[in-house]
């Protein structure tokens, strides 16, 4: 007999539940086929679509903030009301639902038509916007721009082969093969024809003359602005040894190095990975998902230690071990000659394939060229405006004030670069938002996902709560008994609520 898909979850909703079945803050139900999630905040009950749009995260086990419900996979918040996705990583609304209210009954019943988020009246619109890179940040602004109903010309110059991907997912699933290509870009390539958004790929951008207002290409080209946004991201360390240039030896930022190593991991019998990062570590899980020998190479004592200190540092290298990967730690590849990589240890590994994965730099040249100020990093205020009035900079190049840690900050994750790209537009239509979002990052690693929120370079304590080798734990990162960051395995709840204790604990 074939297998038949499973029932919806919850109660039938069309045809009501009581107030005993629908006693707490949220109920998970379904109209037809359709999963609903009923939502009590305060007085008001709403219903919306059960999944987040960014991973199709489980919002029933979410936080509800006021008018807000947050995703508990990577933090996404969508507006109750309206169903638009507040906060990135998720981009698209979910579905709102018609609610009525009959006796003692709650009936939901159909679609509300998906009405426009409120939109500020902008006193000085600029013109035309230009957006100096194709990645998380750049995309984020000009989809928020066109949201906000911004009625000018954006043009969107970026140095890459293709259009604006999902970048988390080239080092996760899509490089491990559970991921088809469909789901790597971030829109399909009609939504910038549509949303009147002029797209440049293979656009590298040489210089900004902020007097004049205006870019120039490295074709010649001199595109005028009104507002400025530099998003020009990071770029990988490559290894200046013998032999990194083969063509096997692969670094992994964009989409044609992951589809390289793809590529190059058909056939393969093992490879070796150049650093114990998050992105080398997420390649490597990747590699023996697609059943090649790993070999991960690194100067560090432990894993991943300098951001989630020694205890899960252990933990996920016994899980890779677990897995099978073959750890050289305090050691370093000196040279790569043909497929042997020879390391500064003396002994030497055959490998099919070389995977760098030892960091990345903010790509800074275009801002000092253009004489902006530079802090590591192009410094912004809490509006992500430059020391040059109306150019704005967001994603990995920004050092901006961070109101959490109370340190003028710099960091390389995907979810902060998209919100301060949100942000940034916002503020290039004259609304002076400060960017004050708790960074927050995630990492996988096979079936084991770590989040992360809040920002600690340093700390004098970490405690544990639970069991870290039981994959259910809260790790704290203190500095004085002030909490800087939580890390945590499978308690999302609790890492939502510490994001909410952060934003409220923030500095004036």
């Amino acid at each position: 007999m074939a297998d038949q898909q499973a029932p919806p979850a919850g109660p039938d909703l069309s045809k009501g539940v009581t107030p005993s079945e629908f006693a707490g803050q949220m109920l998970l139900g379904h109209v037809g086929d359709e999963e609903v999630l009923l939502v009590r905040s305060g007085p008001e009950i709403y219903a919306i679509g059960a999944h987040c749009t960014h991973y199709h995260g489980p919002l029933a086990e979410g936080l509800v903030t006021g008018d807000g419900i947050r995703c508990p996979w990577h933090h996404a918040c969508f507006d109750l009301r309206t169903g638009e996705a507040v906060r990135a990583p998720a981009l698209s609304p979910v579905t709102v639902w018609k609610v009525e209210l009959q006796g003692d009954r709650v009936y939901v019943r159909q679609k509300r038509e998906q009405p426009k988020p409120p939109v500020k009246h902008v006193t000085d619109a600029p013109g035309q916007i230009v957006i100096v890179g194709g990645g998380a940040a750049g995309f984020a602004a000009a989809e928020m721009l066109r949201r906000k109903e911004f009625a000018g010309s954006i043009i969107m110059l970026s140095n890459d082969a293709a259009a604006p991907v999902d970048r988390p997912n080239l080092s996760k699933d899509y490089l491990a093969g559970s991921a088809p290509e469909d789901w790597v870009p971030l829109r399909p390539d009609d939504f910038y024809t549509e949303a009147k958004i002029d797209l440049r790929l293979n656009t590298e951008v040489m210089s900004i003359d902020t007097n004049a207002r205006h870019v120039v290409t490295a074709g010649g080209e001199t595109i005028r602005y009104d507002r400025l946004l530099l998003a020009t991201g990071a770029e990988p360390v490559r290894l200046p040894i013998p032999g990194a240039d083969q063509p096997h030896v692969h670094l992994l930022r964009s989409l044609a190095d992951s589809r390289a190593i793809i590529a190059s991991a058909a056939g393969a019998r093992r490879a070796v990975v150049i650093g114990a990062s998050f992105i080398g570590l997420e390649a490597a899980a990747s590699l023996r998902a697609r059943n090649v020998e790993v070999h991960v190479v690194g100067l560090e004592q432990r894993p991943m230690e300098r951001v989630l200190g020694p205890e899960l540092g252990d933990f996920v290298r016994a899980l890779h071990e677990e897995h099978g990967v073959i750890f050289h730690l305090r050691d370093t590849v000196t040279a790569i000659d043909g497929k042997r990589a020879t390391l500064k240890s003396g002994s030497a590994i055959e490998a099919d394939i070389v995977v760098v994965g030892v960091g990345v730099r903010p790509r800074l040249e275009l801002a000092e060229k253009a004489g902006l100020a530079i802090d590591r990093g192009v410094a912004v205020n809490a509006y992500l405006e430059t020391s040059v009035p109306g150019i704005y900079a967001a994603g990995d190049i920004a050092r901006w004030p961070d109101p959490h840690s109370l340190e003028t900050i710099r960091v390389e994750h995907w979810v902060v670069a998209e919100r301060q790209g949100q942000t940034a537009a916002r503020n290039m239509l004259g609304q002076r938002e400060p960017f004050h979002a708790v960074p927050f990052f995630w990492s996988q690693h096979y079936d084991v996902p770590i989040n992360y929120v809040g920002h600690a370079e340093k700390w004098d304590e970490i405690t544990v709560d639970g069991d870290i080798a039981g994959k259910d734990c809260l790790l704290q990162y203190k500095s004085k008994g002030r909490v800087l960051a939580v890390a945590s395995i499978y308690r999302d709840i609790a890492n939502l609520d510490a994001e909410l204790a952060m934003e409220k604990a923030r500095s004036p």
